[in-house]
């Protein structure tokens, strides 16, 4: 895979990602040296070239004079989600994404996920994008960093998940809202697609369907921005 981006690098170098190799542009980029020591630490070869061949080469226009060939990505499974959580001593913090089709909402989704301690992010083989050099790149390199699950049946993987004392919650219009809802314990969230939400089968599953309350005339949140309120609320309960 083609990943673009400075930052993407870096996490990547960081991660210890498979990296084949970074290309850079031979004009000036800011704080190159941190990428360029840190490549040599990792054994990453690094090839200057002129910013016309990186530009041949985006897909984006945004490589910001970095391009990084990566290994395609490798999911995990559901154990490492809980051997990290156990590694870590907390509770399981799980993100179930259904049906997330938009490659930069999935990607936010992961670099929230990653900066607000979630442990892992489950997500179904089909009807749903799955981790593509957009994704590496909205997420900042963060996707390097997290433990990412793709499985064929999201209703079976949240049974399994209950069996194993996770709390499943949907995130979807309710009564029941995320502050008045205790989620110290392990807990999985459920954030549906972009048109449909959390599907009728998945929210039959959860344990509680839980909503964000919302005062202004639009009734509904972006995918992303309401997975990110959801936990960062998770993370509030848990620092008290």
């Amino acid at each position: 895979m083609i990943v673009e981006g400075f930052n993407c690098a870096i996490e990547c170098l960081k991660a210890n990602y498979p990296i084949e190799k970074i290309i850079i542009s031979n004009e000036r980029i800011e704080k190159i040296d941190e990428l360029l020591n840190l490549a040599k630490q990792k054994n990453v070869s690094i090839e200057k070239v002129a910013k016309q061949e990186l530009d041949k080469i985006t897909k984006s226009q945004h490589h910001q004079g970095v391009i990084s060939f990566v290994k395609k990505y490798r999911y995990y499974d559901i154990n490492d989600i809980f051997n990290c959580a156990q590694e870590k001593g907390e509770e399981p913090f799980i993100l179930i994404l259904d049906s997330i089709a938009d490659p930069h909402n999935l990607g936010a989704l992961i670099r929230t996920a990653e900066c607000l301690g979630v442990h892992g992010v489950i997500i179904p083989e089909n009807r749903a994008c799955e981790v593509n050099e957009t994704v590496f790149k909205t997420s900042a390199g963060a996707v390097a960093k997290m433990k990412v699950v793709q499985v064929i049946n999201l209703s079976q993987t949240i049974e399994k998940l209950k069996r194993l004392n996770v709390w499943c919650y949907a995130l979807e219009a309710g009564e029941k809202t995320l502050s008045n809802t205790n989620l110290s314990g392990a807990v999985a969230l459920v954030v549906g697609s972009e048109g449909k939400g959390v599907s009728k089968l998945v929210r039959k599953t959860c344990d509680e369907t839980i909503s964000i309350p919302l005062k202004g005339e639009i009734n509904s949140l972006n995918a992303s921005n309401a997975g990110a309120i959801a936990m960062y609320e998770v993370l509030r309960q848990r620092s008290k």
